[in-house]
């Protein structure tokens, strides 16, 4: 499947959060949300991306947002990353199958250091309330994510 574009409908999905709370595709309509998807928990790009979002939660909130982070770590390993860093104020969602990666599209192949592997493609949906998609943002500036998703 490829990745999903403005205009779609997010999938159906269920899984659990980092808090070990499931979280229904349903859960995500009624506000305007943030799901970006991140290869790896307590990588330094991950880091940089889930903690600027972080700080910048009050400010996405206000402008009607909510957030979920989704990666392939397991529950344990979302939580432990979402401690280190003072608990973050949005779920990550433990996709160990890959479901959800894979229906929202955003697994493939990836080029690092002149290997190629598959894994997951650092990409940002942002949805209306109706769970459509308004935008999606596949050059994540990591460090400045809050800004792109504003802009």
């Amino acid at each position: 499947m490829g990745l999903l574009k403005v205009g779609d409908k997010i999938p159906d999905f269920e899984c659990l959060d980092d808090k070990g709370n499931i979280v229904k595709s349903q859960d995500l309509l009624s506000n305007k949300c943030v799901i970006f998807f991140y290869p790896k928990a307590n990588t330094p790009g991950c880091t940089a991306q889930a903690c600027n979002l972080s700080e910048n939660f009050s400010e996405l909130k206000k402008n009607g947002y909510s957030i979920y982070g989704v990666s392939a770590d397991k529950v344990k390993s979302q939580s432990s990353f979402s401690n280190k860093f003072g608990g973050f104020p949005y779920p990550l969602l433990a996709d160990v199958n890959k479901d959800i990666i894979k229906s929202f599209g955003v697994w493939g192949l990836k080029k690092f250091m002149g290997r190629e592997y598959e894994g997951i493609l650092r990409t940002t949906f942002i949805t209306d309330e109706k769970g459509i998609i308004t935008r999606v943002i596949d050059k994540v500036k990591t460090k400045d994510h809050t800004n792109q998703i504003l802009s």
